[in-house]
């Protein structure tokens, strides 16, 4: 306990030292992301993101094309900060797991959590760092078209095995080469758009805001409402 304590201060001190030495242009640019395509990082963007600001590239592309895009960002850039390259996994990477809704289904978080573990693993080995996974939107209307990634309809059982996929994704520590990020999505309300439609308007009432979707992103914390 004691090392790892002195270890989180090391990390503060190391942050807080490169703030400090950042434009507002350059820490604009980490919470910027590119979007790289499906297929290959083209070499314009490539040499962009490796020099300009960009926190992370968001790409489907070949293994080599990320680890040359990662590695000219540490080199080359004047901060040398690591690039986050995300991508979507959500059940599975090489290995195919069942769809969130289906894991759901099991009622078994153990489960969950070995399952984004496989793909934790197998993401990071082809040099992805950063999951837009779990996706912890209450769903409750078949017609939508993303309902596949949801957790499930009950808000309680989306919260339970959200934090067990969180936990799979990066393990017992984020510094480990096994491990990615974990972004959990799509805050707030999301999942109950008009119609099914996706990005359609979503009028939900503040007491079913307050008690079924925001409760899988409530910190435990934070009290069900303001004036409580």
């Amino acid at each position: 306990m004691v090392e790892e304590a002195r270890r989180a201060e090391d990390i503060d001190r190391r942050v807080a030292a490169l703030l400090d030495r950042m434009s507002l242009e350059e820490k604009i640019g980490q919470m910027s992301l590119a979007n790289a395509g499906d297929s290959y990082i083209h070499d314009y963007l490539a040499e962009r993101v490796a020099r300009g600001p960009r926190g992370g590239c968001a790409q489907r592309g070949r293994l080599r094309d990320r680890q040359r895009t990662a590695a000219h960002r540490v080199e080359e850039s004047r901060l040398g900060i690591p690039l986050l390259i995300g991508r979507d996994v959500i059940h599975g990477f090489k290995t195919v797991m069942p769809i969130p809704l289906g894991q759901a289904a099991t009622w078994n978080p153990d489960l969950v959590t070995q399952a984004a573990r496989v793909a934790a693993c197998e993401a990071a080995s082809h040099g992805v760092n950063w999951t837009f996974a779990p996706m912890i939107d209450v769903c409750r209307d078949p017609r939508w078209g993303r309902i596949a990634e949801c957790l499930g309809e009950d808000p309680h059982l989306a919260s339970v095995l959200g934090v067990a996929m969180l936990r799979g994704f990066q393990g017992p520590d984020l510094g480990r080469p096994d491990a990615i990020a974990a972004c959990a999505k799509h805050f707030a309300g999301y999942g109950a758009v008009e119609s099914g439609r996706d990005y359609a308007a979503a009028n939900v009432p503040e007491n079913e805001l307050r008690n079924v979707h925001l409760r899988p992103f409530r910190p435990r914390s934070m009290p069900a409402s303001p004036r409580s």
